[in-house]
């Protein structure tokens, strides 16, 4: 399979998607046989035997009309699998998804060139976020090439929940709200959320049509960790993210019925490219231990993770990076657009 990302002028990322095969539905009878085979180590004769005379009687009864019933959604549906693995997996858990769920860990760490040294936190900060822009740019351009199995085309739906997505809290189930569009569908929004010491910011990251270049971004940055160093922390409303669900869910609601702005500005966070966050914490991750990257990745300070967002850019102190992800994955003038702008929650 080719996982390599170069610009295609002869054909689109996501022009095959329209014509890609329906999921099929697996043979019932195929099924119940990798089923035998997963448990037969665990069982002795005797249990295997009466598992045996289960899955028999469930074949030519109610499996029968269960599988039918797939089949007959599989004529309606691409996948008739997704909805269901989506909700049941990660919208219906009411558990610390961020906590649970999220995956993390180092990265970009280019150890041999970037080893970890203090006061780089922006100088690095700013070029990773330039390289990962150009890659949002790709994508929204349609010239990442689409992958391969062999010379049949793979699904490229997930590409666009890379960016501007997020997930958000809800009684029963969560939500998913992507925000992505391609050049030829419209507007995309285009803003970054950068988190410091509790506060949020925004700055847009396109000006005039051109992604800003690292030394605008680094402005940005610059004058984001100005203001948060000289001022008070801000209230940390990230953390409600890494919370219980329904807890979470309740509170969003309280806050926006609070005020219309909160609903704005939340709609802001949860519409940006991706989130940017400047962790004062310097750990000393080496080629052979990512271990103290990893953990801080993962279960660092909460009031600068968004945990519902596809991808949070974690820039440390040192000048080392990680992230910290949503698995769903696997989206004024211009001299105040080059300054961040604070969002702040009444």
């Amino acid at each position: 399979m080719e996982n390599q990302v170069f610009e295609s002028s002869e054909e689109r990322t996501f022009q095959y998607q329209s014509s890609l095969p329906s999921l099929p539905v697996p043979a019932l009878d195929e099924s119940l046989k990798k089923y035998l085979d997963a448990v037969k180590p665990f069982l002795n004769h005797k249990e295997y035997q009466r598992t045996e005379d289960i899955v028999k009687k469930f074949e030519h009864g109610i499996g029968k009309v269960l599988h039918h019933k797939l089949l007959e959604r599989a004529k309606v549906k691409k996948n008739w699998l997704e909805e269901w693995w989506l909700n049941v997996a990660y919208l219906d858990a009411r558990i610390p998804t961020q906590i649970y769920y999220n995956f993390g860990g180092p990265g970009p760490y280019l150890e041999h060139y970037w080893p970890p040294k203090e006061g780089t936190q922006i100088e690095r900060g700013c070029i990773a976020i330039w390289h990962t822009l150009k890659y949002w740019e790709l994508i929204r351009t349609e010239k990442v090439i689409v992958h391969r199995y062999g010379n049949m085309p793979l699904d490229m739906s997930q590409f666009r929940m890379i960016f501007c997505t997020c997930k958000i809290p809800g009684i029963p189930r969560d939500s998913l709200s992507n925000y992505f569009r391609t050049e030829s569908e419209g507007e995309c929004p285009s803003h970054l959320i950068v988190l410091c010491r509790g506060r949020v910011f925004a700055f847009d990251a396109v000006h005039e049509g051109h992604i800003l270049s690292p030394p605008e971004i680094f402005r940005q940055l610059a004058y984001i960790q100005k203001r948060c160093h000289n001022e008070p922390d801000g209230p940390g409303l990230a953390a409600l993210t890494s919370g219980e669900r329904t807890q979470w869910a309740e509170i969003r609601e309280y806050l926006t019925n609070l005020d219309p702005k909160n609903l704005s500005l939340l709609e802001k966070i949860q519409s940006s490219l991706f989130v940017i966050s400047l962790d004062d914490s310097s750990p000393n991750g080496t080629p052979e231990d990512y271990t103290p990257i990893t953990k801080l990745s993962l279960t660092g300070d909460p009031t600068i993770r968004w945990g519902d967002k596809s991808y949070n850019c974690i820039i440390f102190s040192n000048g080392t990076f990680g992230s910290n992800c949503d698995t769903f994955v696997a989206d004024l003038s211009p001299c105040k657009r080059l300054l961040g702008q604070d969002l702040t929650l009444i």
